[in-house]
């Protein structure tokens, strides 16, 4: 199975973003327990996160791990249009 294709099958159903914290994590050679304690966030929280099953996300969140990440949000998070789940089909205007 593809990245891609492991991305989709997380996605919550209805919406197109994808999180990234898996790979910038592996990038970094950091652990989720490392991620908390400079963040100050629970593992819970952040392997909600990291596993796609999160719902929202504050800003604040995103800033703690942007900052202990070096990265931007647009790394954490990204849209990628055509691999929502469950969408129903769109009716013609």
């Amino acid at each position: 199975m593809s990245q891609s294709d492991k991305t989709a099958d997380s996605a919550e159903p209805g919406h197109a973003i994808q999180v990234h914290l898996d790979q910038l994590l592996a990038d970094r050679r950091m652990t989720l327990t490392e991620l908390a304690d400079r963040t100050g966030l629970t593992i819970v929280n952040l392997s909600i996160l990291k596993n796609g099953h999160a719902r929202a996300i504050r800003f604040t969140t995103l800033s703690k791990i942007c900052d202990a990440l070096g990265c931007q949000p647009g790394d954490v998070i990204t849209h990628a249009p055509g691999t929502t789940r469950d969408r129903a089909p769109s009716k013609p205007l």
